[in-house]
């Protein structure tokens, strides 16, 4: 039963958690795209690679703030609600930390080490990404199957795991066709194509396990009086599938050079789908389990939290908001000052004394 939402017992956990739904769908469209350009190096060539890393320098780190704000959230507003799902999620949350980590520590290092050693960040850098997108993925699939441990949910969520990547590889391609030129945003154009496949088949296996997961979600998308408001959702997703195809035909046929419809369409599907799992799943953060207000802490403390969150949030927004804005356009190639760095001179050498 809903809680009277004109008393802060009522309004906070809802307040937090409209917060914690920002900060994932903002992740997951931002450090999509750059979890998707990492995992695509291993099909550009080393000039390339360095294109494509270019292309994300100024936003990743960022991108990674809204992961932090949003489990940040989820631990402090909603306390039993985050042991019950790291209780489920451990291991997929170990790997996806495992992946961040790795992705970061190349990041940096690939451009100081050594010509014949870069090769090896950049492996690391293909692989963290790899594995963070697959934790994601099947996270969002066990959430969906309500943290089930059985083989069906197991392998639903194995599926939502390699079809979220293959959506983060499309906003990835999608974002260097914004961002490159010539070959490179030629081979983005492909790869879009192939990510776009794998996205389109993990929006339809959510689209269609998320009704049959409770009778209650079941009577809220195919209630007749319901379905004038529910059927744009689906209806605009399949326009945006079919647009993002359209353009990429048109740029692999060269009739068009630029676009921002592959990536913009991208994040709009990724919006559409959000909204459409928040209507499913709301008020729950544990399907039929733990609703938000059962798993909220006191309100004392959410108000205190509350004021914190509403100094930093927009802090948060208006850095990222800066960021993109001063690097918009091409990306160019970081410099590190490394390769030009003036050489130390050589200490002059000590005089001699004179002989008597």
């Amino acid at each position: 039963m809903m809680p009277n939402l004109a008393t802060p017992d009522g309004w906070l956990p809802l307040a937090f958690l409209a917060v914690m739904g920002l900060s994932i769908l903002l992740y997951v469209v931002l450090d999509g795209f750059d979890l998707g350009i990492g995992i695509l190096m291993p099909w550009a060539n080393a000039e390339e690679k360095d294109q494509m890393v270019a292309a994300i320098g100024p936003f990743w780190d960022a991108n990674e703030t809204w992961l932090v704000l949003g489990i940040g959230v989820l631990s402090v507003a909603f306390p039993a609600a985050h042991g019950e799902i790291l209780r489920a999620l451990y291991l997929p949350t170990a790997l996806m930390l495992t992946g961040l980590i790795l992705r970061g520590v190349a990041f940096d290092l690939r451009v100081k080490a050594a010509l014949h050693q870069r090769h090896w960040w950049n492996r690391a850098f293909f692989f963290g990404s790899l594995l963070a997108a697959l934790a994601q993925g099947y996270m969002l699939g066990m959430m969906v199957m309500g943290y089930a441990s059985d083989i069906k949910a197991q392998a639903f969520a194995v599926l939502i795991a390699i079809c979220v990547t293959a959506a983060y590889v499309l906003l990835g391609a999608g974002w260097l066709i914004i961002k490159t030129q010539a070959d490179l945003q030629a081979k983005a154009v492909r790869w879009a194509a192939y990510g776009w496949k794998g996205a389109l088949l993990g929006f339809m296996a959510i689209s269609a396990a998320t009704p049959l997961l409770s009778a209650e979600i079941q009577a809220r998308w195919f209630a007749l009086e319901r379905l004038p408001w529910l059927a744009p959702l689906p209806l605009i997703t399949g326009v945006l599938f079919w647009l993002i195809q359209r353009r990429l035909g048109q740029m692999q046929r060269g009739e068009r050079r630029e676009s921002r419809t592959p990536f913009a369409a991208s994040a709009g599907i990724f919006v559409l789908a959000f909204a459409g799992l928040v209507y499913s799943l709301f008020p729950w953060l544990i399907p039929g389990k733990l609703d938000i207000w059962q798993a909220a802490a006191a309100p004392e403390s959410l108000m205190i939290v509350f004021i914190g969150t509403c100094l930093v949030l927009p802090v948060i927004l208006g850095y990222s908001f800066f960021a993109y804005r001063i690097f918009r356009g091409k990306a160019a190639l970081l410099d590190y000052g490394i390769e030009r760095a003036p050489l130390l001179e050589a200490a002059p050498a000590p005089r001699q004394a004179d002989e008597h």
